[in-house]
């Protein structure tokens, strides 16, 4: 299960990356992004505690990812939210 969790995460990230990059000026899509990116966040670290994956290969790429993924949460957000002032 962790495995197989990671590898969903890490292919949504993947895709959530570079949709997010060639849209930036679409609010609608950047808030949408965000807010799964927030569900990926929780389903992540839920998985990454909850589960054992002890002696697992992905353990470590499983947590940068998700530290990675709230970066990339909080850049949308920025993009969905800010003001064209």
């Amino acid at each position: 299960m962790f495995t197989t969790i990671f590898w969903i995460l890490a292919i949504w990230f993947v895709i959530n990356v570079i949709w997010m990059w060639f849209q930036l000026n679409n609010k609608t899509l950047q808030k949408t992004f965000a807010w799964i990116n927030v569900a990926a966040i929780i389903i992540g670290f839920w998985v990454y505690y909850g589960v054992s994956h002890d002696g697992n290969p992905v353990a470590g790429w499983f947590i940068a990812m998700n530290w990675i993924n709230i970066v990339v949460a909080c850049i949308q957000f920025y993009f969905g939210y800010r003001s064209n002032n």
